[in-house]
């Protein structure tokens, strides 16, 4: 049977990296985004037959979004295996210029973004008795942060800590939790917040002189998706060219 897997934040960067690895891997993918044109638009591209591959809207701050995703998942694909909580907002902003504001809309999309998934979806997966969820985390919840902001430092470290609770609550019930934390990786979403200037500072200061890959992270996101993996659960994986080492 072909498993399916959810993707958050799933158009572009990372989350479209991963959601690329998984449909290569065999899985169905439900591309998911707050843009549904964008997530249409990147579904396309990637099956253009449309057999395995559905798009979504989703609101990752929104309870009722996850709802009606995972509604959305059951009647068109008739169940749900793997989740991937990925969508993030990475914002720079220096740490005593942060409103309280822009605090909440980091925290919202990836703080409880991944908790509201984790809940919604965890649920259905542990009723089923089995499913795997992946939480993309960061260096920065590690390590406190060096090129992104502290609240997209303090929402990954959250990441991190709800990964472990979700990881003992559903683990009897046959659901693996998982995080990974990638350091600075050739994306978008580092290109965005790291100058050119600053960019050749970054990778001197990275034990192996240079950036993570995108296609390596989605790949190990594949590794944890697989039901092989029962025995893995609660663990981060670290994965930063050496930056942070335990």
């Amino acid at each position: 049977m072909t498993q399916i897997a959810l993707v958050t934040g799933a158009a572009q960067g990372l989350g479209y990296s991963i959601s690329t690895q998984l449909f290569e891997a065999g899985y169905t993918v439900v591309l998911s985004d707050l843009s549904l044109e964008a997530a249409q638009a990147s579904a396309q591209r990637l099956d253009p037959s449309g057999k395995r591959v559905v798009a979504l809207r989703l609101d990752v701050g929104s309870k009722a979004d996850f709802q009606q995703a995972l509604d959305l998942t059951l009647q068109r694909l008739g169940a749900l295996h793997v989740v991937v909580n990925n969508a993030a907002m990475t914002l720079a902003t220096p740490l005593m210029q942060i409103s309280p504001e822009e605090f909440e809309r980091v925290t919202n999309v990836n703080q409880r973004g991944t908790f509201l998934g984790c809940q919604v979806l965890g649920a259905y997966l542990a009723d089923q008795g089995y499913g795997r969820i992946i939480n993309m985390a960061s260096l920065a919840g590690q390590n406190g942060g060096t090129a992104t902001g502290g609240h997209y430092a303090a929402s990954k470290g959250a990441i991190i800590t709800l990964t472990k609770i979700f990881a003992k609550e559903l683990a009897a019930r046959g659901v693996t939790v998982n995080a990974i934390a990638p350091g600075p990786i050739d994306s978008p979403a580092v290109h965005a917040v790291v100058s050119p200037e600053r960019m050749a500072q970054l990778i001197e200061a990275i034990p192996v002189k240079r950036l993570g890959s995108a296609d390596f992270i989605a790949r190990l996101v594949v590794q944890l998706a697989q039901p092989d993996a029962y025995f893995v659960t609660g663990a981060t994986w670290d994965v930063n060219g050496g930056l942070f080492m335990r």
